[in-house]
């Protein structure tokens, strides 16, 4: 009898949307957890275990390429590495901008550019980006490209990314942002010689624990605001982003990849085109 290989969707980040997805995409695969807390591992992997998932857990640290090497190494151990979601990072209230940098763009590129060399043949990943990095200005050519393309080893040496330029923790995270998208836009070419497909998701202010941080945070009137002049009139949930992500890794969403979808309920469209244009 042919042995079956085991198929397995690394999550990295244990929180709400990394798990929602993983719920909608992870029936007959291997869970594989992976954030820097233990106690979001475990919370995680109890809930997913007790709703009938086979769950693993794992810590890393996405700003470093050591520890996600070694993740990649854990994953391969126990299976064909079919799906990965990618929804760890921090909000402009949680950190400095050097931290979310380091972070959010960095350890975005270091998990594209890992996992990109073992992803198997049919294989699918999300990154959850965000609607901020449809809110920075326009960048130059030259800016998009070196974002998207430059080694990450090299990416914090760029000249636009000097902390000295960067006005606060909101800017960073715009730039980061947006540079993810930018980087899966890159990144799904080398995906694309193995088979496989990556996209972002940009989610608006979607209900989790990180979201009431920053409702509750020093830019909380200004979130109820874009929920409040937004088309939809509301904060979005995990479950709809989930929705997303299961199209675009599942089958139906087989003829799409390098893309960016943004979900913010009409925030971005306010802010440019609406009552949120800044005056």
């Amino acid at each position: 009898m042919k042995e079956k290989t085991v198929k397995v969707i690394v999550v990295i980040g244990a929180g709400s949307i990394g798990q929602t997805i993983a719920r909608r995409v992870g029936t007959g695969k291997h869970i594989l957890l992976a954030d820097i807390r233990n106690e979001n591992n475990d919370a995680a992997a109890k809930t997913l275990s007790e709703a009938g998932f086979e769950v693993s857990t794992t810590i890393v640290d996405v700003s470093s390429r050591e520890s996600v090497r070694s993740l990649v190494d854990t994953a391969t151990v126990l299976g064909s590495i079919t799906g990965l979601i990618h929804s760890a990072g921090v909000s402009p209230s949680q950190a400095s901008p050097n931290t979310i940098l380091k972070v959010d763009l960095y350890g975005t590129a270091l998990v594209l550019e890992e996992f990109g060399k073992v992803i198997a043949d049919g294989g699918s990943g999300i990154v959850i980006a965000s609607q901020s990095g449809h809110r920075l200005d326009s960048l130059t050519a030259e800016q998009n490209k070196a974002l998207a393309t430059i080694a990450a080893d090299q990416l914090l040496d760029l000249p636009m990314l000097q902390l000295e330029l960067i006005a606060d923790s909101l800017h960073a995270y715009q730039i980061a942002k947006r540079a993810n998208s930018l980087r899966v836009m890159a990144e799904a070419v080398n995906w694309g010689k193995r088979g496989a497909r990556i996209n972002t998701i940009s989610p608006g202010i979607i209900i989790t624990p990180l979201a009431k941080d920053e409702l509750n945070g020093p830019r909380g009137d200004g979130y109820r605001r874009m929920i409040e002049l937004s088309a939809a009139g509301r904060a979005g949930t995990p479950d709809e982003v989930a929705s997303v992500a299961a199209l675009l890794m599942g089958p139906d969403g087989s003829f799409i990849t390098g893309s960016d979808f943004l979900m913010d309920g009409g925030v971005t469209a306010a802010f440019w085109y609406g009552d949120l244009a800044p005056k």
